[in-house]
């Protein structure tokens, strides 16, 4: 059957347009794949074929107030192995084996592995430049050096439980480390090769280079001069104690600021694993709940004052050792007691009687009010890992006897810390500040602040005329009373002592072991720091807080002053109660323009060293006024009576 013209013209027609509109797919189609979609599929085969090699960012370092760096990184390279490159597996093994100290079975099981890459671990992390470059010698194709870093701690134990440290794979794992792990970790950078399914690598495509971004830096309010004082006197207090442990926080009570804290025993955070978990893993000074004894009588002493139910100087007491509540009797430290004083005395006596009184006229409600909005029972809210609540009384277990022992520091317990933070309180004018111990965070890079914390007041909690009545108090504790270990000459120093007995399971308390205490402030009448001294069981002494721990306080405060820019005052409260162990003072006298002879006639309790030629002395160190110890060396130059007489003109 013959087709006519016009069937086959219709039907040519079709097809073109059949085959037209399957072009325009066709073209459209790789109009889109070109032009829309290329560069993401351009770049899903690149990540088929590409291979990183890590660079690990630079840890931020941590540095005190003063930009003394307390942790920072050392270089320490990490071996890694491509396995698809690897050429002759069990050649390459023996090499790696014998350079890395490990098994060849080992090495062998690492560089087979059915991954991308792999870690020679433990073996090949952080090693050191030297064995690096001997693994380079070896030219083994797949072998790669990495760049990584450890984490370094200049000064080993010195402040280990506040830094803490970090682990392996450069992760805070405790203390500093951990809490601030996200801003001073970084973010990672690499090195992108490429290579064929056979793990070959493609010449032709250039590698990609993405720098790793740095840790920020971490600047503390932690004080390097007064922290190295904290180190010393408790190395040693151990040393003469032996005790079963030391507890040190010194911290500025005007805004919360940490300037130091330590703890025995400690660690070095580079050899952590030398050391039981619990001793890491406890920061003692923030984690440790323990009855505080007296130091907890100025919380009582202050709700008094402030809600007006004693007079220090005109209220009296008589203390005859004991005091009868609730069918119980409650001794005073001091046999026989006290006898008639006023409550003045009673603070300097750490009278427990005196004190039963006093949380006899507060009553239950009112007392602990005051203990809850000093903090107790509650975090501070620090910024270190694990910190305690403390254990208080529930109101309905409180009766006669539980006010009476709480009202004196038994009963309760408490962290060192909430008692820093409430007796800061309790002399700063009244404002209870949440510590912390992280400043500021700096770009590397820049060297600019990038976030800083600011002080948290948390709540008034007393009247600034009450906060003076405490300080006055707490000051005549130290110059007249029970607190005289921690006197310093020069400087007026307030503080109250604690001797705690501890608790042991099943009930009651441990005999002959206790937990002896000072915390002191100064100056007196303008409250700059705060130290905290707490020693656990000292052995070979009388386990009094006045005569362990006391002076503890007063060797960190007598130089810590001065680091601080706290001058000398004159009108400080003389100290009445003295021992044959106290340090005897005197004034230098001027001694400039006198003769040899007028020298060796005045001079009976003071060292001279003598230089130079003349017979009249033109020069002295110390100068003229200065308060000495007795038996320090005056250092005098000698010349001619026209030398005196031209200094004197040249001033």
């Amino acid at each position: 059957m013959r087709v006519s013209n016009v069937t086959v013209r219709k039907r040519l027609s079709l097809v073109l347009f059949i085959g037209f509109l399957l072009f325009l797919i066709i073209d459209v189609r790789l109009g889109y794949v070109q032009f829309f979609v290329g560069n993401k599929l351009t770049a899903l085969a690149k990540d088929s074929w590409s291979r990183d090699i890590p660079f690990e960012p630079e840890r931020g370092k941590i540095i005190d107030r003063n930009d003394v760096v307390l942790a920072t990184n050392q270089s320490a390279p990490t071996v890694l192995v491509v396995p698809r490159q690897i050429e002759n597996p069990a050649e390459a093994a023996e090499k790696l084996a014998a350079v890395l100290n490990m098994s060849k079975e080992k090495a062998y099981k690492k560089i087979t592995e059915n991954e991308s890459k792999v870690y020679i671990n433990p073996e090949g992390r952080k090693i050191s430049h030297e064995k690096a470059n001997e693994v380079r010698a070896l030219g083994i194709k797949g072998v790669y050096i990495a760049e990584d870093s450890k984490r370094h701690y200049p000064f080993g134990s010195y402040l280990s439980h506040v830094l803490g440290f970090a682990g392996i794979d450069n992760q805070g794992l405790t203390g500093l480390e951990k809490s601030y792990d996200k801003e001073l970790k970084g973010e990672k950078g690499s090195v992108q090769f490429y290579s064929d399914a056979k793990g070959r690598r493609m010449p032709d495509i250039a590698d990609d280079y993405t720098p790793p971004k740095d840790g920020l830096d971490l600047k503390l309010t932690i004080d390097t001069r007064i922290q190295s004082l904290i180190e010393r006197e408790l190395d040693n207090a151990e040393a003469q104690y032996n005790p079963d442990g030391i507890i040190a926080i010194a911290m500025n009570p005007n805004n919360g600021e940490i300037l130091g804290m330590s703890s025995r025993p400690d660690f070095d955070p580079a050899n952590f694993r030398n050391v039981p978990q619990e001793v890491y893993n406890r920061n003692l000074p923030v984690w440790s709940t323990y009855e505080p004894g007296s130091t907890f009588k100025i919380i009582t002493l202050a709700a008094s004052l402030e809600e007006g139910k004693v007079n220090l100087d005109k209220d009296h007491f008589n203390d005859p050792g004991f005091v009868k509540v609730g069918g119980a009797t409650l001794k005073c430290w001091k046999r026989g007691g006290h006898g008639h004083q006023s409550f003045l005395e009673v603070v300097q006596n750490s009278c427990n009687p005196g004190f039963v009184e006093l949380g006899t006229r507060l009553g239950k409600d009112t007392l602990f009010k005051y203990i809850r909005d000093f903090g107790f029972g509650q975090k501070t809210g620090i910024d270190l890992q694990g910190e305690g609540t403390g254990i208080l009384f529930k109101p309905e277990n409180v009766g006669p006897v539980e006010l009476a022992t709480t009202s004196f520091g038994q009963g309760v317990a408490v962290t060192p810390i909430q008692q820093v933070a409430a007796v800061s309180a309790a002399v700063n004018g009244g404002t209870l500040y949440q510590p912390y111990v992280a400043k500021e965070w700096i770009d590397p890079v820049t060297g600019k602040v990038v976030k800083s914390n600011s002080p948290i007041a948390k709540r008034k909690v007393i009247s600034e005329e009450t906060s003076k009545q405490v300080r006055y108090a707490l000051e005549s504790v130290v110059a007249k009373g029970s607190g005289g270990g921690a006197y310093v000459d020069g400087y007026r120093v307030g503080g109250k002592t604690g001797t705690a007995q501890k608790s042991k399971k099943g009930g009651g308390y441990l005999q002959n072991n206790h937990i002896v205490s000072f915390i002191g402030f100064a100056p007196a009448d303008d409250p700059q720091i705060v130290v905290y001294i707490a020693v656990d069981n000292p052995k070979g002494t009388v386990q009094f807080g006045g005569v362990v721990a006391a002076p503890i306080v007063g060797n960190i405060m007598r130089e810590s002053l001065p680091l601080l820019g706290i001058e000398k005052r004159e009108n400080q409260i003389e100290k009445e109660i003295r021992l044959w162990t106290d340090k005897k003072y005197l004034e230098v006298p001027n001694v400039i323009g006198l003769t040899k002879r007028e020298l060796q006639q005045q001079l009976m309790n003071i060292k001279l060293d003598i230089t130079g030629e003349g017979n009249v002395v033109v020069d002295q160190a110390p100068n003229a006024g200065e308060r000495v110890q007795e038996g320090t060396t005056l250092r005098i130059h000698l010349g001619e009576a026209t030398d005196q007489k031209e200094k004197n003109e040249e001033n």
